[in-house]
């Protein structure tokens, strides 16, 4: 098997886990810096957003590394969906494929169900409850949590900090609720 086959496959836990833990002690002990996505989005409107709010006013050229890790994030998502995208259908617990049809998602493509996440999906009632509604919570969850999973999961908890625990405890039961109670609902709109 080749390099590009073998990088190919799914990654177990084992491996996948531990190269995301290494993250933490590396930006530590390189910079002093912590990991963290959501950050970025602060730092862009600093940089591109010339106004006088207190919030976007502070020297964020020290933080630059961050947007290049995110860039990083971003272009090596588009590099590895064109290279290394993996051509036969994702593969779906008999379960959840059956509850999914109940909610008329039958066909899987890449990493989503396609059913749901088109252009023409987006413009529904659906689409717009999940992607504009969805994404408008958790941009505020994560602004007024002090940051994002990655951040308190990773480098928070990591770093033994209270209030990243009770964030990621949040984030857990909110996903339990969304994932059990709330998405069901929506879905069968």
């Amino acid at each position: 098997m080749n390099f590009i086959e073998w990088i190919k496959q799914p990654w177990p836990w084992y491996v996948a886990g531990p190269l995301i833990g290494l993250t933490v002690p590396i930006l530590l002990i390189i910079g002093n810096k912590s990991f963290g996505i959501s950050s970025s989005l602060r730092h862009v409107c600093a940089a591109c957003v010339p106004s006088k709010i207190p919030f976007f006013h502070y020297d964020w050229k020290k933080e630059v590394w961050n947007l290049f890790f995110v860039a990083g994030i971003f272009f090596g998502g588009i590099i590895a969906a064109q290279l290394l995208a993996n051509p036969e259908p994702v593969l779906v617990n008999a379960k959840l494929a059956e509850e999914l049809s109940g909610y008329g998602i039958t066909n899987y493509s890449g990493l989503v169900p396609v059913d749901i996440f088109n252009w023409p999906a987006l413009l529904s009632a659906k689409g717009l409850i999940m992607m504009v509604a969805g994404g408008f919570l958790v941009g505020f969850g994560t602004r007024y949590a002090g940051g994002c999973t990655s951040g308190h999961a990773i480098m928070g908890l990591s770093t033994l900090q209270w209030p990243s625990l009770v964030a990621t405890c949040c984030f857990m039961v909110g996903g339990f609720i969304m994932a059990n109670l709330v998405l069901p609902f929506i879905l069968s709109l």
